[in-house]
């Protein structure tokens, strides 16, 4: 087997990648703002182009307390939202007064998913002061494929806000969409009231 070395001795002078290299790179796709949005939808941008997608959440701030952020994907170019998913949950959380009771990793049943067509949460009770958002990640793999169930990992946190507590929340989410038809639109919602915020897909090449 050839070793592909790069043609120069240090990282930090290296001037071209070696030949046998490729991948990895995120190619910026769209951009959506939400500006006391009900929904966000791209119903573009998501065919077998590339073989995952990555959606990127900056600053989402919900417009009402103790609300839902959450998705849905669509067989049919957005005009259902209904995909059915099985899908699991684990949170870590941590409060600012890091009282004994105010920290924990756990399963969260409660957001999980059994072949259902419900909405998936990607994170909740998002505060609504003026410093309160939520930021994350969503990478959706092989949507295109007509032969596979459609894989999806998400990570998101929040400044969390509950009976005038305050907390550092990590959310897990994971699971599938059970299709074989090719995913190409995807929504996402408060499940009550609106937001703001920017939402970026990216293609993985």
């Amino acid at each position: 087997m050839a070793l592909n070395f790069a043609n120069n001795n240090s990282l930090s002078a290296i001037t071209t990648k070696p030949s046998g290299l490729s991948g990895g790179a995120l190619n910026l796709i769209s951009t959506q703002t939400a500006s006391s949005s009900s929904t966000i939808s791209f119903t573009s941008g998501i065919d077998d182009t590339y073989d995952s997608y990555v959606f990127k959440f900056y600053n989402i701030h919900p417009a009402t307390a103790q609300t839902f952020f959450r998705f849905n994907l669509s067989i049919d170019g957005g005009s259902n939202y209904n995909a059915t998913k099985t899908t699991t949950a684990f949170v870590a959380y941590h409060d600012e007064a890091d009282s004994q009771f105010g920290k924990a990793l756990t399963y969260h049943a409660a957001t999980d998913l059994a072949q259902s067509t419900d909405y998936q949460n990607l994170a909740f009770f998002t505060g609504i002061d003026n410093d309160a958002s939520l930021c994350g990640t969503l990478h959706l793999y092989n949507p295109s494929s007509t032969t596979f169930v459609k894989h999806f990992i998400a990570r998101m946190t929040n400044m969390y806000q509950e009976s005038g507590a305050t907390y550092a929340f990590d959310f897990n989410y994971a699971g599938y969409a059970n299709t074989q038809s090719a995913i190409n639109a995807i929504i996402f919602k408060m499940d009550s009231g609106n937001f703001d915020g920017v939402i970026k897909l990216y293609g993985i090449s």
